[in-house]
């Protein structure tokens, strides 16, 4: 079975994001990039479906700050290849992103067929979820998302589900098909520092230019700020009656009792 697993940066959100001089972007000079946390989920799936029924494992990404990194280690965790475009990937909305993906498939030689392709189901980035679904277009071929659990049998995979309220379902779909990981079967595992610089001795990543010419994105921003701070919380004392008499004042106060 042949699996691919898209891979994208993603601010860290444990920074402080700053806006750029422009006034339109993030100041990413000094900010910290991290693999998409959805993304290194699908890697994990992938590499556990690896271990149950063999075949291979190809990393596609498109190039930004430290991926590089974020390919070895993903080599380093069991991986058989790692793809990068090389230019063409900065800038880009989900629209634009899932065409570049579509046209390095075509592109790059024996990147496609794949059985499988696993990503994140949505990124901090994407937070609707669209790349997985819109890639799918791309390739006509089936999507589910949200997706915590798969088992291939033949030419049909068993899909679980994730739905609100614990609610789970599960969909047979033939292969291949695109799916939108929302949780391996268990966390990622974690690599050392000494593999994963014995991978970028005895590994290489594989630099491709991207095949193409993907429309402009079509919203501009204008305008980004950061949130401005204003009148803090007010704590209320007193016994559970006392409490719940001051919430009642205030309520009734604002117009909504």
């Amino acid at each position: 079975m042949r699996i691919l697993v898209l891979l994208k940066m993603v601010p860290d959100v444990v920074e402080e994001l700053e806006v750029a001089p422009d006034g339109r972007s993030l100041d990413i000079e000094f900010l910290r990039l991290m693999v998409n946390e959805r993304d290194d989920h699908a890697l994990e799936e992938a590499l556990l479906l690896k271990e149950r029924y063999g075949g291979s494992v190809t990393v596609l990404a498109l190039d930004a700050p430290e991926m590089d990194d974020a390919l070895f280690t993903a080599l380093a965790k069991g991986a058989d290849r790692a793809v990068k475009v090389s230019d063409g990937g900065a800038g880009l909305n989900t629209r634009a992103t899932a065409s570049l993906f579509a046209q390095a498939l075509s592109a790059v030689p024996d990147l496609w067929p794949a059985d499988l392709v696993l990503t994140g189901c949505q990124a901090i980035d994407d937070l609707d979820g669209l790349l997985a679904p819109l890639l799918a277009h791309e390739l006509n071929l089936p999507y589910l998302g949200l997706v915590t659990r798969v088992e291939v049998s033949g030419g049909e995979a068993t899909l679980v589900k994730e739905y609100a309220g614990g609610v789970r379902g599960e969909f047979g779909v033939l292969l291949p098909a695109v799916l939108g990981v929302q949780a391996a079967e268990r966390p990622p595992r974690y690599v050392p520092v000494a593999r994963v610089r014995a991978a970028m001795k005895s590994q290489k990543i594989e630099a491709v230019p991207s095949a193409g010419e993907v429309e402009a994105v079509p919203v501009e921003v204008l305008h980004l700020a950061k949130p401005e701070a204003t009148e803090h919380a007010e704590m209320l004392e007193g016994t559970s009656e006392e409490v719940a008499g001051k919430v009642c004042e205030v309520l009734a106060e604002r117009g909504l009792l």
